[in-house]
């Protein structure tokens, strides 16, 4: 790698803050891939002759390869070291890139979707644990997670402006093109400037039957729900899926008990505080994946917005994200304890999505939207910047890749029972609604309003749902994350012991 000196553990690299510049770029270029695509689909679709029954694996090969192989690439990391994994992830994901814009078939596009995936894997991991050995200073600390945090959030608001822009004024393939630079600046900038602190590595033997077992278990997961949305919970193969996984993944967590080097230390996701993290921050994500797919279907099916137009109505989402994250989150981190954060910013951001509950044809964008988004992005934004730091807070250096593969695996995983559970929830209740009203509807536009109707009931059910699952978040929260605020002297690991191997000055 570069020839620059590495770093001693515990010091504060004078660099850290060029990093961050870099760190970012990849994490919004990753962020922005998961919804970027979904705004060019329909033109690849065309353009590329793929079937409605297949055009789903544009979406379901990336989203199987990445939160498949989460852990492995946190493990690499550790491995290979962060740096080394951070700039292969991005050429890799770079060639995977061009290889997709270039695409000439379907089966071309889903392998280009598929190596994106698997590159991504080894990337977002090693992103976040850099930030986690860099950034030691507790104040520090805070504004850093707090700038990726609002990325984190709001990277795929900006995906929805980008895809719509690219799509509507360029072409689909530009969705894919655009990765090349985002990827080509970061690598060369993570070469020259990140130097990554002696000591963090984890050189012992790969846990080759924790990987195939993760891997396979996530893998069938993933795919349980997606296919759940597509061909319905009662689908044999569906239920196969998910029996797999918990055969596969109850396996795993057996093995990682015994084995001498296991590929996910148990003590990282034991941690009662790191344990919350994981499962609140899944639950939350399955809530808003599941809104920006309703959001994006009402504003532009039922509000008739354009792409672009669509993109631009997320603007008060991603300023509250960004509100929340860098002004509130980061500076009170270091005063109030996480859950003082975490749990408020998932309550104001279940009120954001009570508000959608009242959502109606004719619903005012200003008067209800607007608002609506604000709220959610700034609770959404309070609560994931203390979450993705005391996510990698405390943690062994060794373990610092796959504790920040943990964060992407809960959010992975998060997102695709989100938009396969909620979107089934919408389908069933729009489905009934409009057996129930069709037949007082006689002319065409009577049945069409009452389509439209039928549609925006199925969203609001569903979003009562997604309330009542952040509201779920916020009570996890303030049950099992117990850590103090950062600064406050101790490393407390779950059962109070303090954590002498943690990172140094790093406090819960």
């Amino acid at each position: 790698m570069s020839e620059t000196a590495p770093a001693t553990l515990g010091t504060a690299d004078p660099n850290r803050w060029k990093a961050l510049v870099f760190i970012a770029l990849a994490q919004l270029m990753v962020v922005l891939d998961a919804t970027i695509v979904n705004i060019a689909l329909p033109s690849a679709q065309q353009d590329l002759g793929i079937s409605d029954g297949n055009r789903q694996w544009v979406v379901t090969a990336y989203a199987l390869a990445f939160g498949g192989l989460l852990l492995f690439g946190g493990r690499i990391a550790d491995l290979w070291g962060r740096k080394r994994a951070f700039v292969i992830g991005l050429a890799g994901f770079a060639a995977a890139s061009a290889l997709g814009g270039a695409a000439t078939n379907g089966t071309m596009m889903f392998g280009a979707r598929a190596l994106q995936g698997v590159f991504g894997a080894m990337l977002a991991p090693a992103a976040l644990s850099l930030l986690a050995v860099m950034f030691t200073d507790a104040k520090e600390r805070a504004k850093a997670f707090g700038i990726y945090g609002a990325i984190a959030g709001g990277g795929g608001a900006v995906g929805l402006i980008l895809g719509g822009f690219l799509t509507e004024y360029l072409d689909w393939r530009w969705t894919f093109f655009v990765n090349v630079p985002f990827a080509v600046v970061a690598a060369a900038g993570a070469y020259f400037v990140i130097r990554e602190p002696e000591g963090g590595r984890n050189r012992s033997a790969l846990d080759i039957p924790g990987v195939v077992l993760s891997t396979l278990g996530l893998v069938s997961l993933v795919y349980g729900f997606t296919r759940a949305e597509s061909d319905g919970w009662g689908d044999s193969l569906t239920v196969g899926m998910f029996v797999a996984s918990a055969v596969l993944l109850l396996a795993f967590v057996v093995v990682e008990s015994r084995v001498a080097a296991p590929l996910l230390p148990l003590r990282v996701v034991t941690d009662r505080n790191r344990g919350g993290i994981y499962l609140s921050l899944g639950l939350a994500i399955i809530a808003m994946f599941g809104l920006f797919l309703f959001l994006t279907y009402y504003l532009q099916v039922v509000k008739g917005y354009s792409p672009v137009k669509t993109g631009f109505a997320f603007l008060p989402m991603i300023a509250g994200m960004i509100t929340g994250s860098t002004q509130i989150g980061a500076r009170l981190m270091t005063r109030v304890p996480a859950r003082l954060l975490m749990g408020p910013g998932f309550l104001v951001a279940s009120l954001g999505m009570l508000l959608l509950t009242r959502l109606e044809i004719g619903s005012s964008y200003a008067t209800l939207l607007l608002p609506a988004m604000l709220l959610l992005g700034l609770g959404m934004g309070t609560a994931f910047m203390p979450a993705m730091s005391l996510a990698t807070t405390g943690v062994e250096p060794r373990d610092a890749g796959v504790a920040s593969a943990m964060v992407n695996t809960s959010q992975q995983v998060g997102g695709a029972i989100g938009t396969a559970l909620l979107n089934t929830i919408a389908s069933s209740a729009t489905t009934s609604y409009i057996k129930d009203h069709m037949a007082t509807a006689a002319t065409k536009p009577q049945q069409q309003l009452v389509q439209l109707q039928g549609m925006v009931h199925g969203y609001t059910n569903a979003i009562w749902f997604a309330v009542g699952i952040l509201v779920l978040s916020a009570a996890i929260v303030v049950t099992f994350v117990n850590a103090g605020s950062p600064g406050s002297g101790a490393v407390a690991s779950g059962d109070g012991v303090e954590d002498e191997a943690a990172v140094p000055v790093i406090a819960h």
